[in-house]
This record gives C-alpha cells, structure tokens and sequence, in this order.
C-alpha cells in the first residue's frame, strides 16, 4: 500500500496559529518537505520546527528560480514546470515506499500555494488530505486591527504582478482589496491605489504575525521596498460607525 500525501497549512507566520490538526499530521509524518529559494531557509518549515523529530526524512524542494526571471517569459514556465514534475516525482517515491509525506505550505495549501502544483499532479493517484491554514491575509489584516469587508461589501484579492491598468480596474469594481505579491511591484501598487483614490485609507502590513512584523499607513511608507512577505489591505464598509 502506498503511503498518504498531506498537504498541510502552516499559517502566515506565527508557530502559535498553526493548527491542532496540522501539527499531528507533521508529528506523524515519515516525510516533511518544503519549499524554499535555492541557499535560503524555507519559512514554512521554521514555523513548525520544533515539531520535526530526528528521526523523520526531510525533502527540501528548491525553487530553480524566483524573480529573476519575468514570469510569463518560456524560459521561467518551461523551468518552474520541470521543478515541479520532479518535486513531484520525489514525493511519488516516497509515497511508494510506504511512507506518509506532509508537505509544508505557508498560509493556506490552495490559496496561492506552490503544494497546488504536486496536488494536481498527485492526488488523483494517492490517498490525499489537505489541511487548511490560516491565510496571509487574514493573519496581517488581524495584526493591523483592520476590519476589511462588511455586509454586501465585495472583496478583491489582487496580485501585485497585475498591470497597473488592470490593478486600477479591480480597485474601481471592488468595495475592499487585498494586494498580494507586493515585492518589487510597490511603487506600482502605490500608483493605482493613488488614482483610486484609496491611499489614504491603504495599510501596508510587512511580516505580519511574526515576530518582526509591522504595519502603517501606505501613505506613511517613505520608500518602495517591500519584502516577500508583505501585502497591502484596501478596506471597504465605508459606513463604519
């Protein structure tokens, strides 16, 4: 019998927000794998690690490239495509030898998450259980104190790497916004909410719930730089008390 795929949520950042559930599945795991940028140490694994024991196999899945490359360029898909064809062949052969692999993922698994490309490729073979986790989102909206939607409010959630154009667009058809992927695409981001005419309302959240983490005004950000794990909260429920 072969063994079973986990794919498991580990929260935005804070190790306490990690689920009952998600832990017990990691403890009894023969396998843990995570994914992390080639030389760097995967944050979704320094959630959990305290909860790693010894004697359990560690598969650490490299990305062969992150932002280097523009991501609709053939030479960025053609490579992400062969990474995750051999992740996933890597996790096959451990579930064929019987073992049980959780595979790490921040935030949520099925909620941008790099675990979705070896669960298409994946669960329709093997036994497959995925464990939600709380969302970057909604851990950084709570770490700012930020109520976001209310009532009959629509809530978009935008990808920085959107055109501008196309980031204005959705902020005009949506009452709230989450801007995910911010990175290098701030001062972009910065422009379109500008001519929405929502920057003074717009909170950039950095790191939130971990232990280095902040949050401020959009309008109060001197500069453009933003990390990996940032995003920005455009609130609606324009009728709060």
């Amino acid at each position: 019998m072969s063994g079973q795929l986990y794919g498991v949520g580990t929260g935005p950042g804070d190790p306490e927000l990690l689920t009952f559930k998600a832990a017990r599945a990691i403890e009894r795991a023969d396998v843990v794998a995570y994914f992390a940028k080639a030389g760097n140490a995967s944050n979704a694994r320094r959630i959990v690690a305290d909860l790693i024991a010894a004697e359990q196999i560690e598969e650490a899945l490299d990305y062969p490239v992150t932002t280097e490359i523009e991501r609709h360029h053939d030479d960025y898909k053609s490579q992400m495509e062969a990474f995750y064809e051999a992740s996933a062949a890597r996790i096959a052969a451990h579930l064929d030898a019987g073992r049980n692999v959780a595979v790490l993922s921040e935030g949520d698994p099925l909620f941008y998450g790099s675990y979705m490309h070896l669960h298409v490729r994946l669960a329709s073979t093997y036994p497959t259980e995925v464990i939600p986790g709380i969302t970057a989102m909604s851990g950084c909206w709570s770490a700012a104190g930020l109520p976001l939607v209310q009532g009959d409010d629509i809530l978009a959630v935008l990808p920085g790497t959107l055109d501008e154009a196309e980031l204005l667009r959705r902020l005009g058809d949506s009452d709230g916004a989450v801007i995910m992927k911010v990175g290098r695409n701030l001062a972009k981001i910065r422009r379109a909410i500008a001519a929405a005419g929502r920057l003074e309302t717009a909170v950039y959240v950095e790191r939130g719930t971990m232990a280095n983490g902040l949050s401020m005004r959009l309008a109060d950000k001197a500069d453009d730089v933003a990390p990996y794990f940032a995003l920005i909260l455009v609130p609606g429920w324009s009728h709060r008390p």
